[in-house]
């Protein structure tokens, strides 16, 4: 009899599955116990502070802890689905992922494509460059060879209009898939310098014997969100409700510090 019941609820789900609804709204149903609803959370694995594998082959960072606490607090079962940064959008828009939460920039050719939680990151785009590089301000960088992450806010900030009067110096403008590609590239010579968000570029810099540095004149500020499809506003609400009870008890503040995040940059509920 419970088997029974398993494939009628199995059904039913996936009948919700087909009448376009989300996994994550899909009401829970009873077997032997509750099942919980998922929530699946997309994010860059190799991005740290916000999401990364440690040496133990965890998925760990700042925005994946906050996910996990809020998922318990909900009751919801998490699932951290490492994706392509470059197909974010096909994973999101296909239903692979319920949002896209992993140092996702709010920039504003962005903002009407996603149903946004509230800004948590108040970040800044930066250059880092060798320790010993003869390049000191951006107008340096005329004449050398830049990388970014594909499809990341540095490379839409560089290839913006606003910032052209820079990159049309530059020898060369690339993009690595991800950041550790790009610092081996900046460690065998084949680049002259990555831009990067700060809070990235600190990260490195801390665990890489601080071998490099950041030029003081920054590229331009951008904030965190996390983006859901633009008919999820429920699924938003939901979690922003609970990210704000972070805020409230002081999880938020001591994730920061856990990894690292100056707290001037914790700009949720400010």
């Amino acid at each position: 009899m419970k088997s029974i019941k398993l494939i009628l609820s199995l059904v039913t789900a996936s009948m919700l599955v087909a009448c376009g609804t989300s996994p994550s709204e899909i009401e829970s149903v009873e077997t032997q116990g509750t099942l919980k609803e998922t929530f699946i959370v997309g994010f860059d694995a190799e991005y740290p502070p916000y999401g990364y594998m440690d040496e133990n082959g965890e998925y760990i960072g700042f925005d994946l802890e906050m996910a996990e606490i809020v998922c318990n607090n909900l009751g919801y079962e998490l699932i951290k689905q490492p994706i392509d940064w470059a197909s974010k959008d096909m994973e999101l828009n296909s239903g692979n992922i319920d949002c896209i939460w992993n140092g996702f920039s709010m920039t504003p050719e962005r903002m009407d494509d996603y149903a946004w939680s509230d800004a948590y990151i108040d970040n800044l785009q930066v250059i880092v460059v060798p320790e010993d590089s003869e390049i000191k301000e951006l107008k340096d960088l005329a004449g050398k060879n830049v990388i970014v992450q594909s499809a990341s806010a540095a490379a839409e900030v560089l290839n913006s209009e606003e910032l052209s009067y820079l990159t049309t110096t530059f020898n060369d403008l690339s993009e690595n898939p991800d950041y550790n590609t790009a610092f081996m590239n900046l460690d065998a010579g084949a680049t002259d310098a990555i831009a990067i968000d700060i809070g990235v570029a600190n990260y490195q810099l801390s665990n890489r014997n601080n071998k490099y540095r950041i030029l003081e004149e920054e590229l331009q500020s951008e904030l965190y969100g996390i983006g859901f499809r633009i008919e999820d506003t429920q699924l938003r609400d939901t979690i922003q409700a609970e990210l704000m009870k972070l805020v409230e008890d002081g999880t938020y503040y001591k994730l920061g510090e856990k990894y690292g995040i100056d707290k001037s940059m914790l700009c949720l509920g400010n």
